[in-house]
């Protein structure tokens, strides 16, 4: 299978995961009475539970030798961030809104990349990323409709997240995917544990904790497909194919909740994808004229 394909079916996957990550966290906060800041440090506790469950107590020390420590806690402190006003944004908002605004990564990405790693950006890509951005003001629609605090939440979630993709790339060429994706679950547990002991509420039922425990499994579960998905492509290659998501978010909000994508949420998703997909399109363009202009001249 060749490496790119590879890429696109780990992300696919993991974005896969990621809207059951946001369905649960959202059935958990509108059903169970449990505070944000404890499923977002249940969601990290979890997942560090499994990954000594499966590798083995012995393997952590291990996994704590970085060739890039500073790098790991940025990336650790952004996965962080996210998590947290991306279950802020799930609480309050439908989910085909969240990931509609999520959808603005590959933009973001390709916006951050001029000025982190020193790459032009020309006409095509700039027109790419504006058209995304009057997407969102589609779905938002600021000034027709009474604009949700939450959104803001989601697009700071989007902003950390689009930050980490960057970083995660470059800590491929680094250090493993099991080293990266533990720091970032270190940090994550131990910087909201105080919030969450502060709050503490204890679940009632089997059901919750085993929601509870999922979230774990389900957000390591697509941060390590991510991480591999980075070593087999470039990132303006794979990331926007998490427009999958969509198909998922909608899919599982509707059965869990029984909600359906409004018209204004629908066009601006498609607008935002439509962008996403003209700049992947220019990438592959730009990758083929670099690759005729190494060859060599008979």
């Amino acid at each position: 299978m060749p490496d790119r394909l590879k890429a696109i079916l780990l992300m696919c996957t993991a974005v896969t995961l990621f809207a059951a990550l946001d369905t649960s966290a959202k059935y958990l906060v509108l059903n169970t009475g449990i505070p944000t800041s404890e499923i977002v440090w249940l969601r990290f506790l979890g997942q560090a539970l499994c990954m000594v469950a499966v590798l083995g107590p012995a393997a952590m020390p291990k996994l704590l030798k970085t060739n890039n420590l500073n790098l790991q806690l940025t990336r650790s402190s952004l996965m962080l961030a996210t998590t947290i006003f991306n279950f802020i944004a799930v609480k309050y908002l439908r989910l085909d809104q969240t990931v509609s605004i999520t959808f603005l990564t590959p933009l973001i990405v390709a916006a951050l990349a001029v000025p982190l790693l020193g790459e032009h950006i020309g006409w095509h890509r700039a027109a790419a990323i504006f058209v995304g951005f009057l997407g969102v003001l589609v779905v938002v629609r600021p000034g027709v409709s009474a604009v949700h605090p939450a959104f803001i939440a989601a697009f700071l979630s989007m902003l950390a997240y689009s930050l980490l993709i960057i970083v995660t790339r470059r800590l491929t060429m680094v250090d493993s995917s099991l080293v990266t994706l533990f720091y970032g679950i270190v940090v994550g547990s131990i910087a909201a544990a105080p919030f969450a002991i502060s709050q503490w509420v204890w679940p009632e039922g089997v059901w919750s904790w085993a929601l509870l425990l999922a979230l774990g499994i389900l957000g390591g579960g697509g941060h390590y497909l991510i991480i591999q998905a980075y070593r087999f492509a470039p990132v303006s290659a794979v990331t926007p194919f998490l427009y999958f998501e969509l198909i998922s978010m909608i899919t599982l909000s509707y059965v869990v909740f029984g909600d359906q994508p409004d018209r204004w949420s629908f066009a601006g998703a498609l607008i935002i994808v439509a962008s996403g997909l003209y700049l992947i399109h220019r990438e592959r363009i730009a990758h083929r004229e670099s690759l005729m202009a190494l060859e060599p001249v008979d």
